[in-house]
């Protein structure tokens, strides 16, 4: 039985939310459509794309943004103009970063821009990190939270420093912001005070928001006019992106809203997960509604008891168990959503306790 066949057989999940079945999906956003009058798009023109492209935009405090298929696409085509506008295409990347771990090397083989590392790759990279780099950069890239290190965020007067640098040096500095909204609860901002200071910035709207696809680059009206032609050298020109922008746009609002209460689970699990002394969070302390749960025993082993886990209770506890730096030691994915706000604090005891004894053997 493959992991997809188990994980739709649970009928409780521990990260992220419940999964959806398609039917509900597309009743749901026929609905929407319906109340709200919404016709398609037609490459990307249309009052919808338009209304929800200028939403994000003054949310966020940019001149302009465009909705995209991918956040690859976004992102490849957002530093590529970066380095054409300084004739540079040096770019400062942290080595945990989306686009060197998951995009195939798309940047080296599309010839988009070349990649420096900055910073070490366990913990936010800093200002001074940027200065020790000897070349003359065209752009760099922060990622809010960073994924790869448990959600970690830098401190709020690094990141201010990191802004005022690149603006002096006249570095273009672009925001992955793939999981930006729970940046901005993680520190207690307004998203366009987080995103202030930014050149550019990628948003997702398949993650936290829980639409089908989808994201939106922003900036300057100008940067973002220049990307119509690299969307459609680079085969995003969708005929239409209406389903995408109607599964985004119909939880958009409510999924903000329910950040904070997200965090605010975290902050429990964190203290639930205090019983359990040999197993390690990353961060120590909760940046924002995901971390990292280091375990001590091997992914295949991790991976075997989530399996019996699921065949015996039902339980979904998790994507895919990784290997850690340390022999007999790996690393789980947890996001703090719908999901945990659902289940009480000592179903989610019994839930670790059934874990913790299935991987007692190993």
């Amino acid at each position: 039985m493959s992991n997809a066949d188990l994980r739709n057989q649970c009928h409780t999940f521990f990260s992220g939310a419940a999964p959806r079945p398609a039917a509900q999906d597309f009743a749901e956003m026929a609905a929407w459509c319906q109340a709200h009058g919404i016709q398609h798009d037609s490459y990307g023109e249309g009052a919808l794309l338009q209304d929800f492209e200028n939403k994000v935009a003054a949310l966020l405090g940019f001149e302009a943004a465009r909705f995209v298929i991918t956040g690859t696409l976004a992102q490849a085509v957002a530093l590529r103009i970066a380095g054409q506008d300084r004739n540079n295409p040096l770019v400062a990347l942290h080595p945990t970063a989306h686009v060197l771990l998951h995009e195939s090397s798309n940047y080296q083989l599309l010839d988009h821009f070349t990649a420096l590392n900055v910073g070490n790759p366990h913990r936010p990279w800093t200002v001074d990190d940027l200065k020790a780099i000897p070349d003359r950069l065209g752009a760099a890239l922060y990622e809010l939270p960073m994924r790869e290190i448990g959600g970690q965020l830098p401190a709020w007067e690094e990141l201010e420093a990191v802004k005022r640098y690149c603006r002096e040096q006249h570095i273009h500095l672009h925001l992955d912001g793939a999981r930006l909204w729970e940046a901005a609860a993680g520190y207690g901002k307004p998203l366009d005070s987080v995103a202030a200071g930014f050149d550019s910035a990628y948003v997702s709207f398949y993650k936290g928001i829980g639409g089908l696809g989808g994201a939106m680059l922003l900036g300057s009206r100008d940067f973002i006019g220049r990307t119509s032609a690299w969307m459609k050298r680079l085969g995003g020109n969708v005929y239409q992106r209406s389903p995408y922008v109607v599964a985004a746009a119909m939880r958009f609002d409510e999924k903000l809203a329910r950040m904070p209460a997200y965090l605010q689970r975290t902050r429990q699990l964190y203290q639930l997960l205090a019983r359990y002394p040999l197993w390690q969070v990353n961060p120590r302390q909760p940046h924002c509604n995901m971390l990292h749960l280091y375990l001590p025993v091997g992914r295949e082993a991790a991976n075997a008891a989530r399996d019996q886990l699921a065949r015996e209770h039902g339980v979904w506890l998790f994507g895919e168990a990784r290997h850690a730096a340390l022999p007999q030691q790996s690393h789980v994915e947890w996001y703090v959503g719908e999901a945990l706000l659902s289940l009480s604090d000592d179903r989610i005891a019994a839930i670790l306790d059934q874990f913790q004894a299935l991987l007692a053997p190993a």
